[in-house]
């Protein structure tokens, strides 16, 4: 079962975003936290923050599921644009030159692998060679 969270309206460019995005699609969970955290860029802070939402949305909706049984990744991720907010900058003889502050709108969506049962799988193997021991 998957987890989504939402961020929206983040003050750095959608293309700055897309590039940490880009890092983290399709990592494990701890993989992703440990790229986030040593990272430099400025989307990086609000993404890790993301990520820790999503799996805390994924232990919500899996109350009786261990986290410690179930490996996390990345399933999506993706930046869209937010509104701009327009200003006008100061420029030489009297003119003003346009400027766009951009934001950005990021959805993560984080799923689950389950992890085999090793008991189940040693139960399976002894099974199938008993009964080619029999035949």
């Amino acid at each position: 079962m998957e987890a989504i969270a939402i961020l929206r309206n983040a003050s750095s460019s959608p293309r700055k975003a897309r590039l940490v995005a880009d890092m983290i699609r399709g990592k494990k969970v701890a993989t992703a936290l440990n790229i986030l955290k040593f990272e430099r860029r400025s989307g990086s802070e609000g993404i890790e923050k993301l990520l820790l939402s999503a799996v805390a949305n994924w232990e919500a909706k899996n109350p009786d599921t261990s986290i410690s049984n179930v490996e996390l990744y990345v399933k999506t991720i993706f930046v869209g644009e937010g509104a701009s907010l327009k200003r006008l900058r100061t420029a030489p003889q009297g003119r003003g030159y346009r400027m766009k502050k951009r934001s950005h709108h990021v959805t993560l969506v984080v799923d689950a692998l389950a992890m085999p049962n090793v008991l189940d799988e040693i139960v399976t193997e002894s099974d199938t060679q008993n009964a080619e021991n029999n035949a």
